[in-house]
């Protein structure tokens, strides 16, 4: 196909649904959406730029800007501009997504410059991306940490190697099918707590986190930053305050989906030590998120991240039955996480690389 020369906007971020702007936020969830389903073969992971719009409201700590890649008016494509709060900080991460039947024409390359141009004018001198790659016969590239690969020749590979950018890790996708036998998981349960032993208890709430444990959370998400396996990566530290969870959490809770949390209290010292959450939408026939699961690094080996995920999904079914699937994402490297996700069932829908470029 020949190249097209694309306009580039930038969209405002609506302050609510109707607001202005609305219209292209919603066509760019809507391209997100058409390019993550053709990349994994399933609507599993399709948002509504009604979910989405929480996390975009929350600039002051998650900066993010949106551009849109119009062909003949229509919305054909999204770039996704992303920093950390603090000015000085290198890193920035993109996302560059454009309709299947529109790719290989420019459009990609056009919204890449775009963002390097930002990323240079802010002094971002390094970069890193995510992108899905379906599965392909041929030759493979392997990440550097020995665990994982993505086709070679795919077009999003090709393109991303030409651009500078160097694979890193690699992202497993997994589906859990629900429901789950109530007697698995308790025996799943039983098991994990036997070994965790009388200093481990779970907490369960729903949306906002108690007042009690903001700090604990607080200090849980900023982990998250620096405990998680990020391999060559070597994303930044990502601090949480008690101000920017009440916030975040305040924003999701205004949205459509709720999210359910199960923490591991430590007894002996009244901390914790561990949290799972779970987002869930409204319509009962969607799949469900899992987000974040983390255990600090001084409180592993106890099986709390088997405990924490199986307490979740029974809260999951007390509280919102009849969802079909649980999807998850764990880096391939992330050994321990993977065995526990594959012993409740999680099986593997996809795999997306994640790519660095560092520039003077």
């Amino acid at each position: 196909m020949s190249d097209v020369r694309p306009t580039i906007d930038e969209v405002p971020v609506p302050a609510f649904p109707g607001d202005a702007g609305w219209d292209d936020f919603a066509a760019a969830a809507e391209v997100r959406n058409v390019s993550e389903a053709e990349g994994y073969g399933t609507t599993d992971l399709n948002t509504s730029a009604e979910e989405d719009l929480p996390a975009w409201l929350n600039q002051a700590h998650d900066p993010m800007r949106l551009f849109v890649a119009r062909v003949e008016g229509r919305v054909v494509g999204r770039g996704v501009y992303e920093t950390l709060s603090d000015p000085a900080e290198r890193f920035s991460w993109f996302t560059v997504q454009v309709l299947p039947r529109f790719r290989r024409r420019g459009i990609g390359t056009a919204l890449v410059n775009h963002l390097d141009a930002i990323a240079r004018g802010e002094h971002r001198s390094v970069q890193v991306t995510y992108a899905v790659s379906r599965n392909a016969p041929g030759e493979t590239l392997t990440a550097p940490t020995g665990l994982g690969s993505v086709p070679l020749h795919n077009p999003e590979v090709q393109f991303l190697l030409r651009r500078g950018f160097a694979l890193e890790q690699v992202e497993r996708a997994s589906r859990l099918t629900l429901p789950m036998s109530a007697r698995a998981l308790t025996g799943f349960a039983d098991d994990a707590a036997a070994h965790a032993g009388p200093d481990y208890t779970v907490e369960l709430w729903t949306e906002q986190t108690p007042t009690a444990w903001q700090r604990d959370m607080a200090l849980l998400h900023t982990r998250m930053s620096t405990d998680a396996p990020t391999a060559g990566l070597e994303e930044p530290e990502d601090i949480w305050s008690e101000a920017r969870l009440v916030a975040v959490e305040n924003l999701s809770a205004a949205g459509p989906r709720t999210m359910l949390t199960a923490a591991a209290l430590h007894e002996p010292t009244g901390r914790l030590a561990g949290f799972s959450q779970l987002s869930v939408p409204v319509e009962p026939d969607r799949a469900v998120g899992q987000e974040d699961t983390l255990v600090l690094r001084e409180h592993r080996g106890h099986r709390l991240g088997m405990l924490l995920k199986v307490a979740n999904l029974q809260n999951l079914a007390r509280l919102h039955p009849g969802h079909p699937s649980v999807i998850t994402f764990n880096a391939e490297e992330n050994r321990h996480m993977l065995a526990v996700n594959e012993t409740l069932g999680f099986t593997p829908m996809g795999y997306e690389g994640a790519w660095k470029r560092v520039t003077l």
